[in-house]
């Protein structure tokens, strides 16, 4: 099954941890300006989701938003979040941790893209 966000084992170790301490949390990718082009991790009650984000996927049981905005930009691609040690930049759970989250992503191929279903927006 193709998926359109997956995570690495560093980063899914790392939101085990911070799952454990916080609760039910929710990953929103970030489109720029102050937090660069990072996924943010925060508690499910902290953030609200708005009607035109794009539940991209679920990685490590949380949900996973972004933009409808950044989806257009990003929609032919797979995201993968890892973790990396250093400073994060934001309001991220993980910089407690001395840890971020980044984005990486690959072009879906033709026969892949065939495959999606379309993701549902924040709304639905």
């Amino acid at each position: 099954m193709i998926s359109r966000v997956n995570m690495t084992e560093r980063a899914a170790e790392l939101l085990s941890v911070l799952c454990q301490r916080h609760g039910s949390l929710l990953f929103h990718q970030s489109g720029g300006c102050c937090d660069g082009s990072a996924p943010l991790c925060f508690t499910q009650q902290e953030f609200r989701v708005g009607d035109h984000d794009i539940l991209l996927g679920e990685i490590g049981g949380c949900p996973f938003y972004i933009s409808e905005f950044l989806y257009g930009y990003w929609q032919n691609c797979q995201l993968t979040i890892d973790a990396q040690p250093g400073r994060s930049s934001s309001f991220s759970l993980e910089a407690t941790e001395g840890m971020r989250f980044v984005t990486l992503s690959r072009l879906f191929t033709a026969q892949e893209l065939a495959l999606l279903s379309p993701p549902a927006r924040a709304s639905d």
